[in-house]
């Protein structure tokens, strides 16, 4: 049975985006700590935050600061979508579609997928989502994984990666055995 995954060229891709969320995270790691002059030394945090709360920080502190914060927070779930990216595999079968990736195994049948949809059809990679009927994500076992990948793609979407090999072939079976329309972004959102 034919696989779906994503090619060299995509997993290139993939690797320098990590390493460019690795060098962001550093860099608000550090950047807040200056900021806030804070001592990462762990038995020493606390005492330097409550230091700087006492003394008072100004808004040119705490500006930057809330910043480096939601930085420091989102760039691990980035981090965490890249790599189910990078490990995504689509099985289609006669039942329907298996989808693989870092501790995901969801099989979809081919009578929950109600539409094919283009995302950024201008773009030179354009990305698509299958649109399902139900929320398949319960079949994820582990719950910390389950929440990464609702919050990334959402309870009723599966993203086909724009680095997947031979992408337009898999949209091709797809919509053969669902008769599923391809929906574009701008047809979506004025319905």
């Amino acid at each position: 049975m034919k696989y779906y995954d994503i090619s060299s060229d995509g997993r290139r891709t993939i690797v320098l985006l990590l390493l460019a969320a690795f060098a962001i995270w550093a860099f608000a790691l550090w950047n807040l700590r200056s900021t806030l002059g804070l001592s990462y030394h762990p038995l020493r945090f606390i005492d330097s935050l409550r230091d700087g709360i006492a003394a008072g920080y100004s808004v040119t502190q705490i500006v930057p600061a809330l910043l480096m914060v939601v930085l420091i927070i989102a760039t691990p779930l980035v981090v965490w979508n890249l790599c189910e990216e990078y490990a995504a595999r689509y099985t289609p079968g006669p039942e329907g579609l298996r989808f693989d990736s870092i501790a995901i195994t969801l099989d979809i049948p081919w009578a929950l997928v109600t539409g094919v949809r283009r995302i950024d059809a201008d773009s030179d990679d354009p990305s698509d989502e299958l649109q399902l009927a139900e929320d398949l994500s319960g079949q994820i076992r582990n719950p910390v994984v389950r929440l990464l990948h609702r919050q990334g793609y959402g309870r009723r979407v599966l993203p086909i990666y724009a680095g997947v090999r031979d992408r337009e072939e898999l949209i091709g079976v797809i919509q053969r055995s669902t008769r599923a329309p391809t929906l574009t972004a701008d047809a979506d959102d004025r319905a």
